[in-house]
């Protein structure tokens, strides 16, 4: 007997985008670094207020542990799309939102190649 997993329907989606910024924080000193080392953190935190204060809705911006791009952080994946980015300032930050999270295009110089 064969089982069909398929829904009849997929749920709508309850935020159009998911913006994860890796906070992983590794030992000082560590070979790979990591993206906490490099200011994620404040940046996450810069990201989500200005989202906000652009009136950008219907997007979440979490925290997210190691991505594995350590050697490039700090980094950013957002879904559903998978693109990748690199945010090393707020203009970075400023960056990814407006032509990303709020025109739907792409910030091409922060982007990191798969």
């Amino acid at each position: 007997m064969m089982i069909d997993f398929r829904l009849a329907q997929d749920p709508e989606l309850f935020f159009e985008m998911h913006v994860f910024v890796c906070c992983n924080r590794r030992p000082d000193g560590h070979k790979r670094g990591s993206c906490a080392a490099r200011g994620s953190e404040a940046l996450r935190d810069y990201m989500k207020v200005r989202a906000k204060e652009l009136g950008i809705a219907n997007v979440r911006i979490n925290s997210a542990g190691c991505l594995d791009r350590c050697e490039v952080g700090p980094c950013v994946v957002i879904y559903p799309s998978g693109i990748w980015y690199k945010i090393e300032t707020t203009a970075d930050v400023d960056l990814v939102l407006a032509a990303h999270v709020a025109a739907g295009g792409r910030a091409e110089t922060c982007m990191i190649d798969v």
